[in-house]
């Protein structure tokens, strides 16, 4: 046990992962490893909601629920009318899900309570691993919390068309099958190589609550930016308008949990948080992408690019050398390669693509899921594969090649070692769900301390101004 780094996520057992037992050693067990909190980086004005056991979490969580709750009309429910809370995979896996299905449960509690309606659902979507939101069901008990009316839903079942401005477009019949909608979500910044803080808070309405036509409309017709006007038509169709009473949103950062906000206007809530999510991330964001080398550990129950450390995601670092912040800035590496061209097919104009992050020297899985096109991580990153984790991606539905491309190790610590020689580096940053901080080595350690104030304050007088003035958002005074 080291008692200098951050708890990671704990082992799961899932389809999609290796059997706890088949696990070796966990990444921050590492000798020589320590740990950094962001807000000893970036001493900040926000601080993230205080709890020391899961039950204090939980009360926090349904407190701030309530608290938030009382602003919106969930009166105009009636005693007869059904609802379905509407709610996201990758929620559950946030700092441990359970603050996500703490805030999913106190708005079935509240609308019971306030509008006598009884005939509450939960439906929860997924993307390409259906059988997700299904594990977190029984994993949090929400079938019986909802009294059998609790449900994943994947983007192949059964669609309704919704009449949009932009023509028809695809929900899944399951979601809006109630009377009223709430949409129960979280604002991490997941897929910021595709939306790029745009229109953040819509999404779910073309993924989560989606068919695959629409979902793929999404992400091969339409390429990045210029999609997130799917999502926002369909939220602003009558048809998803007479249907919505509010959402609620689990608010999340590096730092941790901050809180929980609902409102009755998506608009102006998405507005707010792209303002929040600049402040909350920018600083940390860019603290990474001034990393000029280092070794990645993944070691997180997730598939490869949404495995997290500090509330970032590797999909994240991945693109750090660009500023995807910054509205100007061309393709990403993970965007252009993953969806919008093979892996082995060069970008149609030279030089239009930028490689990924060059500062990876090289990548060792550890711990992660299957079940995401994930092949083109290997093919452009020396991969390195401990032990069963190999042959869980050998045997990946949608990653047939993958071992290719990666060279499976046999411990953890001969895979760290290798690397250091190979990677020319002493850096080491891991995956592993930490939360409020960063799992690292010594060197890297140092490294982020040494450059921490620098990116303070480039973040303050550069980039967040024209980060704002890009998307036509005021800062607010200090």
């Amino acid at each position: 046990m080291n008692a200098r780094t951050l708890e990671p996520a704990p082992a799961r057992a899932s389809y999609y992962n290796i059997g706890p037992d088949q696990l070796g050693m966990r990444a921050k067990d590492l000798p020589g490893l320590t740990s950094v909190r962001i807000n000893d980086l970036f001493p900040s004005q926000y601080q993230a909601v205080p709890w020391t056991s899961a039950e204090q979490l939980k009360k926090e969580i349904r407190q701030r629920t309530l608290a938030t709750l009382a602003g919106v009309n969930l009166e105009k429910i009636q005693p007869g009318d059904s609802v379905n809370i509407l709610a996201s995979h990758h929620g559950f896996s946030i700092y441990g899900g359970e603050a996500y299905v703490e805030m999913i449960k106190t708005i079935k509690d509240e609308v019971v309570r306030r509008s006598g309606a009884s005939d509450i659902r939960l439906r929860a979507g997924v993307g390409l691993r259906f059988r997700e939101t299904e594990e977190y069901i029984a994993k949090f008990g929400l079938k019986d919390y909802f009294q059998g009316k609790a449900k994943g839903i994947a983007p192949v079942d059964r669609g309704v068309a919704i009449p949009t401005a932009i023509g028809t477009l695809y929900g899944l019949a399951d979601a809006y099958s109630a009377r009223w909608i709430i949409h129960a979500h979280n604002n991490d910044l997941r897929e910021l190589h595709y939306h790029r803080q745009i229109g953040r808070l819509f999404k779910p309405f073309a993924m989560s609550y989606a068919t695959i036509e629409t979902r793929s409309s999404y992400h091969q017709s339409m390429g990045p930016r210029a999609c997130n006007i799917l999502p926002r038509m369909i939220y602003e169709s009558d048809f998803v308008r007479e249907k919505f009473v509010c959402s609620c949103f689990l608010q999340v950062a590096p730092a941790g949990i901050m809180g929980v906000d609902a409102s009755e206007d998506l608009a102006a809530q998405d507005k707010e948080f792209t303002r929040l999510n600049l402040d909350w991330y920018g600083k940390v964001i860019t603290l990474l992408s001034s990393i000029d080398s280092a070794i990645l550990i993944i070691d997180y129950p997730g598939p490869i690019p949404y495995t997290t450390t500090g509330g970032i995601l590797f999909g994240n670092f991945l693109n750090a050398n660009i500023d995807e912040f910054d509205l100007d800035k061309p393709f990403t590496a993970f965007t252009r390669y993953t969806d919008m061209l093979y892996p082995d097919v060069k970008p149609l104009v030279e030089g239009e693509v930028p490689p990924p992050n060059p500062a990876i020297k090289c990548l060792i899985l550890n711990y992660c899921s299957k079940g995401y096109p994930s092949t083109f991580f290997a093919q452009q990153l020396p991969t390195l594969i401990v032990g069963a984790q190999a042959d869980l991606l050998a045997n990946d539905e949608q990653n047939a090649r993958f071992m290719e491309y990666a060279v499976k190790v046999e411990n953890l610590p001969k895979a760290v070692a290798f690397a250091r020689k190979c990677g020319r580096t002493d850096n080491i940053l891991i995956f592993d769900g930490a939360v409020g901080g960063f799992n690292v080595s010594q060197a890297l350690l140092e490294t982020m301390q040494r450059l921490a104030a620098q990116v303070s304050r480039k973040v303050d007088q550069e980039l967040m101004p024209m980060w704002l003035k890009q998307r036509g958002i005021e800062r607010l005074a200090a």
